[in-house]
């Protein structure tokens, strides 16, 4: 690995890419907080630079191609070259299959789905230059179908088959990629969920418990902690994994 430690999080504005960011600045990278508005990073970068840790903020929408390869670019140039990538950016256009629009499916599926494969296409040769590099994909137990969200759940599965792939090509190079797939995270996302719902967030946080086996529902944190150990050089021989972290196999 070299000497400069620069970490890309999209998707970091808040929620689970919020927290990754501060732990990994926390555990040393200097950080690239990405967002698709750049201003909305301000408290992520400011969070990291009280503590002592070198933060950016960088507006990207990660599903346009110039605008992704003008974000890695403008990482490279002010912090270093990228070694870590987390594409965790999405969005939520849930509905019933007979009721969801094409353009409910073209988005998700191009946030998530696209938006992974772009940045990851220009921020993986920085990694395959250095010899060394993680990918952590954001998944979700969606993947694994649920009511509703066949949008998200074949991008979240889709992402799954990117991530093998990826560890596939990328290996010999030095790079590891995996996924994570989290279960019952608490944050805007869900609470809006239980808005679309019409149940209140405390209520529909505790009944998510109910069927999680430690009986907990997940915190940015969580998530944060396990992408922390994957782009440690302590998982440099975990690759092409999707890594279940939901307070049980299945929830």
């Amino acid at each position: 690995m070299t000497d400069t430690r620069v970490a890309i999080v999209t998707g970091a504005a808040r929620g689970i890419g919020a927290a990754t960011a501060v732990r990994l600045a926390r555990e040393g990278f200097a950080v690239a907080v990405c967002d698709l508005d750049e201003a909305a990073c301000a408290d992520t970068v400011e969070t990291i630079t009280k503590d002592g840790g070198t933060a950016l903020a960088v507006g990207v929408d990660v599903a346009d191609t110039a605008r992704a390869d003008a974000a890695v670019a403008r990482v490279a140039a002010e912090l270093g070259p990228p070694l870590v990538l987390v594409n965790n950016a999405g969005i939520t256009r849930d509905n019933l299959l007979f009721k969801m629009s094409d353009d409910d499916w073209d988005a998700v599926l191009s946030v998530h789905l696209r938006g992974s494969f772009v940045m990851t296409r220009a921020a993986q040769a920085h990694m395959t230059k250095a010899g060394w590099g993680r990918i952590v994909n954001l998944s979700s137990v969606s993947a694994l179908g649920n009511r509703g969200q066949v949008n998200y759940s074949a991008a979240k599965a889709g992402l799954q088959g990117f991530t093998k792939t990826l560890a596939i090509e990328l290996g010999r190079f030095g790079v590891t990629a995996n996924a994570i797939a989290p279960g019952f995270i608490a944050t805007e996302m869900t609470a809006a969920t239980a808005a679309r719902v019409g149940v209140d967030f405390e209520d529909f946080k505790a009944a998510a418990a109910r069927e999680i086996p430690v009986r907990r529902v997940g915190v940015p944190e969580d998530i944060a902690g396990t992408v922390a150990f994957l782009v440690g050089d302590d998982a440099s021989f975990v690759s092409g994994q999707v890594i279940y972290v939901a307070g049980g196999p299945r929830a």
